[in-house]
């Protein structure tokens, strides 16, 4: 038989900074929400600087880099910007996400078939400077053939349909599209590409996908804020890391 990759968690700690940011304080600390998230065994930590700044900012990304022992996940939209501050950082990961200005969080993949050529020259310096840069895309053949065409890494793939239909209580759906979820990652794991899943998971979600075997790293971060406002950061991860080793140890 065989053996199944481990899989990681990746803490996100946008949601921290945006606490912060809704009373322009010093407080929550962004920074020491990841070292506790360190200590409690998330094995990476996923901060998304964007363009307007919401949550997470320049000066956090600086100290993040300097305070963490564990990879920093760079989320950022594909623009020049951006692009400058990742070369200049050089983190661990960076994962290419969609932004647009108007929305509450990411909405949906990338659009990759359509900006091929572009996104391939905008992820070869990157490549170069030793990130791993990965590709945040919906569960779709075209979007992971051409992820894999531009050079990526990693795909993550957007879980946030499959959650959605779950609270809805769209059980039939729901199903459909786990099982969607299931073959784009095994047919991105057949073009040699990392998988990895993030988005609205949930105690009640992470299951099923935890399950999927290609998949070797999930990233979550909205819901455990919002558990450790009643349970701490620590307990939160804990138990989210219980349940993902529950179904793959």
């Amino acid at each position: 038989m065989t053996e199944i990759a481990p899989l990681r968690l990746g803490m996100n700690i946008d949601h921290v900074a945006t606490v912060r940011n809704a009373r322009g304080s010093e407080y929550p600390d962004p920074i020491r929400a990841a070292k506790l998230a360190e200590d409690a065994g998330a094995d990476g930590i996923t901060a998304h600087l964007r363009e307007d700044r919401r949550h997470i900012t320049d000066a956090d990304i600086e100290r993040l880099m300097e305070a963490l022992t564990v990879p920093l996940n760079f989320e950022m939209a594909a623009t020049d910007e951006m692009h400058a501050i990742a070369l200049r950082h050089k983190p661990h990961a960076v994962c290419l996400v969609p932004e647009k200005r108007e929305e509450r969080t990411t909405e949906g993949g990338l659009e990759v078939a359509r900006d091929e050529n572009r996104l391939a020259h905008f992820i070869a310096p990157l490549r170069d400077a030793g990130c791993r840069v990965s590709i945040f895309i919906a569960a779709d053949r075209p979007q992971i053939e051409a992820a894999a065409r531009i050079g990526a890494a990693v795909v993550e793939l957007h879980t946030g349909a499959y959650c959605d239909l779950h609270a809805e209580g769209r059980f039939d759906e729901r199903d459909a599209e786990l099982e969607r979820l299931a073959q784009m990652a095994a047919f991105a794991d057949s073009l040699g590409l990392e998988v990895h899943a993030g988005h609205g998971l949930t105690y009640d979600t992470v299951q099923p996908i935890a399950a999927l075997p290609q998949i070797v790293e999930l990233n979550i971060g909205h819901f455990l804020i919002g558990e450790a406002i009643f349970r701490g950061i620590q307990p939160a991860i804990l138990e989210m890391r219980r349940l993902m080793d529950e179904v793959r140890g």
